[in-house]
């Protein structure tokens, strides 16, 4: 074994506070150095009784292993960095928590943290986790321009954008159908009968509210609907903001019949705008909510799987990490319309 490889596997620390060497967990287990390395490392060519021993004696003597030894090793900090838009919003709950699962199947830790979407703070988040070596980032991206990490990726740092596309870099991107999904939902709006179709979305800079107001377009052109410019609003998804574009809608001339939904914000503040008032509207919503089932009727939504975007994405890192892929590739995602009875409302008035 190496000199530098002896040392580094040495350099153990015990959870009581005395630093112990392999020779101690050697002796107790009654094994030699070699094969207590091979353990500690997860190397092969160790019986499955004598693993068991050296376990047993790490274990009994209350060591853990001091990771700076493996970054000696292998050049890696066995870490990886997940920037979200708002670690407050559910729909990045299964998707961190997925991102999580894989890290730890490949023996990594996930930090994490939120840019707020704020592109500045979405750099400076970015560029921190760089900074403590991270092996690798998925970046749910706030900001259109991402020049800033092609230093980090030429040096080693995987990377993968997850829900949102790199800006002016080529890179591996994780989505979902946007388009197909918003679609989809409006035309299931036009199925029923419903020709005057509102649609409030998120900032029209982000590609996700971008391409969901495309299909919404697309369905109302595909069934020769004209839109009206005061059936659409994009902005903030603040509720205050939402509830104007929703009751100047509802009010307006030529009321509409019908909301679609951009994300789950949006739709959380129009069911409490439609709850207030008698005449029933058709309301579908991008993302699926909590308790959607459980409201008078049930909200239909178009739904994405935010556990399977956040897995394959960190699949997709490891992947790089591993050196088995060559190019970055766009991966697209299928949506899901579920039917629950407020899509399905026929027109009033």
């Amino acid at each position: 074994m190496p000199e530098t490889t002896r040392r580094a596997d040495q350099h153990l620390t015990s959870r009581y506070g005395n630093r112990p060497t392999m020779k101690d967990v050697a002796a107790r287990a009654g094994v030699g150095l070699k094969t207590v390395s091979r353990v500690v490392n997860g190397e092969a060519g160790v019986t499955p009784d004598t693993e068991r021993r050296v376990q047993e004696a790490i274990e009994a003597l209350g060591f853990r292993r001091n990771d700076s030894a493996r970054v000696l090793r292998k050049g890696r900090t066995a870490s990886i960095g997940l920037v979200l838009e708002d670690l407050a919003d559910p729909f990045y709950g299964p998707l961190s928590r997925a991102v999580e699962e894989v890290a730890r199947a490949h023996g990594a830790l996930l930090i994490n943290g939120s840019s707020a979407e704020d592109p500045d703070r979405e750099q400076e988040l970015a560029l921190a986790l760089c900074a403590r070596r991270v092996d690798g980032l998925v970046v749910i991206p706030a900001g259109d321009d991402h020049r800033y990490l092609e230093p980090e990726i030429r040096a080693g740092v995987a990377t993968v954008f997850v829900d949102r596309p790199a800006g002016r870099i080529d890179a591996d991107v994780v989505l979902s159908d946007n388009f197909g999904g918003a679609r989809d939902g409006v035309a299931h709006l036009i199925a029923r009968g419903h020709r005057r179709i509102g649609f409030i979305g998120d900032m029209p800079r982000i590609h996700t509210a971008a391409e969901r107001l495309r299909g919404y377009r697309t369905a109302m052109e595909d069934a020769g609907i004209s839109v009206a410019d005061r059936w659409m609003s994009l902005g903030a998804t603040s509720p205050e903001r939402v509830r104007r574009a929703a009751e100047d809608m509802l009010d307006g001339p030529d009321p509409v019949t019908a909301v679609f939904t951009g994300n789950n914000r949006v739709t959380v503040t129009v069911i409490r705008v439609l709850a207030e008032r008698s005449r029933p509207v058709a309301l579908v919503g991008f993302d699926d909510i909590e308790l959607a089932d459980l409201l008078q009727p049930g909200v239909t939504v178009v739904a994405q799987d935010a556990a399977a975007l956040g897995r394959t994405a960190a699949e997709r890192l490891f992947r790089q990490l591993d050196g088995s892929l060559l190019a970055p590739e766009r991966i697209e995602l299928p949506t899901r319309l579920i039917t629950r009875g407020s899509g399905e409302l026929p027109p009033a008035g």
